[in-house]
């Protein structure tokens, strides 16, 4: 799609601008005022392999061909409801499905984001310094796909309290890295400043609508994988609502064409210990009328105090008939193992806490028996080690003497018929 023909929405006021008039939100409607991408309606559904983030060429932002370094971003696996059968009967539910976007290439849905992001700055703004500020995922998304393209350089934000695992990457990856003495929402507001003061290119989440033509890729992928037969329920994880918000763009962008009969219910999940958006939608207030709350969540990925792309999310799960829903932060830890021994996907807390809510969410009707219901895995379990570890601790064994009857009793200990 040619960038120059494209028109930019405000999600609030519904003012619209062509693509060079505004860079990020909304001037009337101010940072609250996320901006949608609108495409003619008279796109045309590709269904050529390989899968990726290009291939819906004419509900995407860029009209040259995939940077090389780019190409093989998305593509992610769905596990089938056949895999997952014993599971789902389990839990409950007519049919269970996994999206394991933690197949990235740098681990985590984030790259989807990121390397729209960077070949939009390339391509259509021939811009080459982008910054970002974020937990770890999107700033190790945004150094990786700058690293897989000579031409791009990352800077990133991120708080000194993230994850060394996610900050060794950032590192690895040849990134200028900021690591700033205060919460995500500090670094947020830093990143926004510097780029202001040295003409850097935000990719930061909520304020860049070009992250959601990145993201809005899952559902495309999604309804392609399920030969266009989308799923009754997806649920999400939820920080700043971008993942959410552009999920719900993707299925609607399909279903305004007639490529999908409907858009399944998007249900967003936070923690007890960071639940802004979940306050805001139990209170029904807007997005305009949303405060900070404090947050405090072992799962940093979806910590923020003040959701950046809050008008989006809200919109995406009112309009799906969705919902929002929290889970404690003893449940999350307990779902890491629960969810990788029972589907071989070890996921970071952050995506765990899908697998956390099925439960709730059946016991109080948001999900029924005969929903067929898709989990969306955005993060690796190798980007937090040390939550993984946590949530294993009781099993983690003491060492053994190292010979065969030392083994024995261990295994006779355990009285698991399994090993027998």
């Amino acid at each position: 799609m040619d960038y120059a023909l494209l028109t930019l929405k405000c999600v609030l006021c519904d003012r619209e601008y062509g693509p060079h008039e505004v860079r990020y939100t909304c001037p009337d409607c101010g940072e609250v005022g996320a901006l949608d991408v609108i495409y003619p309606l008279d796109s045309t559904r590709h269904t050529d392999s390989p899968l990726s983030i290009w291939q819906q060429r004419d509900l995407i932002p860029i009209a040259d061909n995939p940077l090389p370094g780019l190409k093989a971003i998305g593509g992610t696996p769905l596990i089938m409801p056949d895999a997952l059968a014993h599971l789902a009967q389990k839990v409950g539910v007519r049919e269970l499905m996994i999206k394991n976007d933690a197949l990235n290439l740098t681990g985590s849905f984030k790259d989807r984001a990121s390397a729209m992001v960077v070949a939009h700055a390339l391509q259509n703004l021939d811009t080459h310094v982008i910054a970002t500020a974020s937990t770890g995922n999107a700033a190790a998304a945004l150094a990786g796909c700058c690293a897989a393209v000579p031409e791009a350089q990352a800077v990133i934000f991120m708080p000194a309290s993230a994850p060394e695992a996610k900050i060794a990457q950032v590192i690895v990856f040849g990134a200028k890295v900021i690591l700033v003495d205060g919460n995500y929402d500090r670094a947020f507001d830093l990143c926004t400043e510097a780029c202001n003061e040295f003409g850097w290119y935000n990719r930061s989440t909520g304020i860049n609508p070009f992250t959601t033509e990145g993201k809005k890729t899952v559902s495309f992928e999604i309804a392609a994988q399920l030969h266009w037969d989308v799923p009754d329920v997806v649920i999400v994880s939820v920080g700043d609502g971008s993942i959410i918000g552009a999920a719900y763009k993707g299925f609607k962008e399909m279903f305004d064409r007639g490529w999908i009969a409907r858009i399944p219910r998007l249900i967003g999940v936070q923690s007890s210990e960071g639940d802004a958006l979940v306050y805001v939608w139990e209170n029904n207030l807007t997005a305009t009328m949303m405060t900070p709350r404090p947050s405090t969540t072992l799962a940093d990925s979806i910590s923020s105090e003040l959701p950046r792309d809050r008008a989006k999310a809200l919109r995406g799960v009112r309009d799906s008939q969705g919902a929002l829903v929290r889970v404690p932060d003893e449940e999350i830890l307990k779902a890491i193992p629960a969810f990788a021994s029972q589907t071989g996907v070890f996921a970071e807390p952050s995506s765990a806490i899908v697998f956390a809510a099925l439960k709730p969410l059946l016991e109080t009707g948001m999900i029924q028996a005969s929903d067929r219901v898709l989990l969306l895995v955005t993060g690796s379990g190798m980007k937090d080690i040390r939550n993984a570890m946590r949530s294993v601790a009781a099993l983690k064994p003491s060492p053994t003497a190292p010979t065969l009857g030392s083994i024995r009793n261990q295994i006779r200990a355990r009285d698991d018929k399994r090993y027998e």
